[in-house]
């Protein structure tokens, strides 16, 4: 049974939602991190209003998307916009293009975006949208057509003051740029901080596709020094997915001298024993940038060996200081958890968004001094630039990219701070992370009357 049922004030939301599980996980998560304050006898019934209050959309919008392939045949799918919550700014969260991505996805991506803003100390609320839309094979003008049709759908709810959406899995800055050039297109409006993830060209920021995943190391920086009194130099560290999280928090590991022994995609994972070389990481990039291929057909090119139809935490012979899970929600279950565990790994920074299941959360949890730390902070810097792209279109002004970088470590030191605080002596990373996003949502709530 899920230990969301211990929560009587969150009964309803069980019984409305039953079949949009990975929610209700996200939700749970969250809940037990902070159900120490629902206990506190001064405020614990506040807490437990807004907690309820958190958990359901302001707002959810549904739209179809038709688009013509290159045969001239026509699709429609779905698209959609989850508007959260907008208590600290406007609604803020990326776009993902992806099969699997449905309304109750969005909405566990949306609810984790509200506490990772808040940890920001920027003025974000947070949303999330997408559709289910699958780029892969598709052709460029195919990917085009769709993009201008989606935003032709989007454009009528989304304003820098109201909605600002950014990408995700699937959305990349080609996909960005060809939904800003049809919102120009359609509202005369150049300039305008709509959209985040864009070209240096039309108003971009510099480091937006890095930040996501230098942030997540800059995070498991403090964490091991602080923590452990250790240093990321000449540890083995494992990366799954291949993304721009994957790829620029590879980068930044190898910057800092540790070993990235795996990276992975959907089809299988590249294992580099003795960590992966700079000329591997350049044929990684362009394999994936420029070429768009799969990770497979680099074997032979690169020092790495291909295991197909295996992921970084199903291989027992790989040992692993710590894991950065890039690539998708729940990809280290119960057994992956274990595995990592066994072999001594000390750490699990999430790159990705809720990428570890409740049960192998549960194994993480059962020892104190294991650094977990969920991706509402690990992984916070991506949307952490895409809010000082904000500030930079509001303000007509341009940053240079030492200038970010130096805002983004600020930041991600900020964060940590913030969770340490949080935590106190007897929690861990995990619960001060989520009890300081919580708060800092909670405490908004009552000062702007819509909880009291």
């Amino acid at each position: 049974m899920s230990s969301l049922a211990k929560f009587d004030f969150l009964a309803d939301l069980q019984s409305k939602y039953s079949h949009q599980p990975i929610f209700l996980q996200a939700v749970e998560e969250m809940a037990l991190s902070v159900e120490p304050l629902f206990e506190d006898p001064e405020n614990g019934e506040f807490y437990k209003r807004a907690f309820a209050y958190m958990t359901e959309p302001e707002r959810m919008i549904s739209f179809h998307v038709p688009w013509m392939d290159d045969a001239g045949v026509l699709h429609v799918n779905r698209g959609w916009r989850v508007e959260f919550s907008s208590a600290l700014g406007p609604y803020k969260g990326g776009l993902r293009f992806h099969p699997t991505v449905n309304d109750g996805i969005l909405k566990f991506l949306g609810f984790e975006q509200i506490f990772k803003n808040a940890l920001t100390g920027l003025p974000m609320g947070g949303g999330k949208g997408g559709s289910d839309f699958d780029p892969k094979g598709k052709s460029e003008a195919e990917v085009r057509r769709f993009c201008q049709s989606f935003m032709t759908q989007l454009c009528r709810y989304i304003d820098a003051s109201t909605d600002v959406p950014a990408g995700d899995i699937g959305v990349g800055g080609r996909e960005i740029g060809f939904m800003y050039g049809q919102y120009k297109l359609l509202s005369n409006k150049h300039g305008e901080g709509v959209l985040t993830g864009k070209s240096l060209a039309f108003g971009g920021i510099h480091l937006r596709p890095e930040a996501t995943g230098y942030g997540t190391v800059y995070m498991a920086k403090h964490a091991i020094e602080d923590k452990l009194k250790k240093s990321l130099d000449g540890t083995r560290c494992a990366i799954s997915g291949s993304g721009n999280v994957a790829q620029y928090a590879a980068e930044m590991l190898m910057l800092l001298g540790a070993k990235v022994v795996t990276i992975s995609d959907s089809n299988g994972v590249l294992v580099f024993e003795n960590g992966m070389t700079s000329d591997d990481f350049d044929k990684f990039l362009d394999a994936k940038q420029v070429g768009r291929i799969r990770l497979g057909a680099l074997e032979g090119s690169v020092s790495g060996k291909y295991i197909p139809d295996q992921s970084p935490w199903t291989l027992p012979d790989v040992q692993v200081d710590f894991a950065f899970p890039c690539a998708t929600q729940n990809e280290i279950d119960e057994a992956g958890a274990s595995l990592l565990m066994k072999k001594g790994c000390m750490g699990v920074f999430e790159g990705a968004n809720l990428p570890v299941t409740a049960e192998g959360q549960n194994v993480f949890r059962t020892d104190r001094t294991f650094l977990y730390i969920p991706g509402k902070a690990a992984n916070a810097g991506g949307v952490g630039v895409s809010g000082l792209e904000m500030s930079q279109n509001a303000s007509r002004t341009y940053w240079k990219k030492e200038k970010v970088d130096e805002m983004l470590k600020e930041m991600m030191a900020e964060i940590y701070e913030q969770m340490t605080d949080a935590a106190g002596e007897d929690g861990t990373l995990e619960q001060g992370c989520n009890r300081a996003g919580f708060l800092k949502v909670a405490n908004a709530l009552k000062e702007l009357g819509w909880v009291y």
